[in-house]
């Protein structure tokens, strides 16, 4: 099964709750499990915080979903000025920001990020997904009787 969409958002928190609605109930209406469901919903959140924080000067950024071959692949785009470094380390206990990369990299299989002076900063998660038996069995049931 493939499953592509795309969301246009403006750069404003709003969006978010939007983007998890769709990628979460996109999931699991095929059936992936509820951890693997929320590990996505996790990184996503992160990757679209940044993007509204860090995305400026553009008033607006993408968010673009592929599903398929047991596997869900995001891209998180925005018009900001682009990554400095990546922290190879979490930061302080008392830090208020700093987290949400490490955070990406601790639930999804493949985070990479690219950026370009002018363009933006694009943000690629992917995760293999995991599915729920229960979901499945109920499925197959269903489409033995058809």
């Amino acid at each position: 099964m493939d499953i592509e969409f795309s969301l246009a958002l403006p750069r404003d928190a709003i969006g978010i709750p939007m983007v998890r609605r769709v990628l979460g109930d996109t999931l699991r209406c095929i059936g992936v499990s509820e951890d693997c469901v929320e590990d996505m919903l996790l990184a996503t959140s992160e990757a679209c915080a940044n993007a509204v924080r860090h995305g400026g000067p553009a008033k607006r950024y993408e968010v673009c979903a592929a599903i398929g071959d047991g596997r869900c692949e995001l891209r998180i785009v925005d018009g900001g000025l682009g990554l400095g470094t990546i922290p190879r380390q979490l930061p302080s206990g008392d830090a208020e920001h700093g987290r949400g990369i490490m955070i990406m990299q601790a639930v999804v299989d493949e985070i990479s990020f690219h950026s370009s002076p002018g363009s933006g900063t694009t943000v690629l998660l992917r995760k293999e997904l995991d599915w729920d038996a229960d979901f499945l069995a109920h499925h197959d049931r269903e489409l033995a009787a058809v």
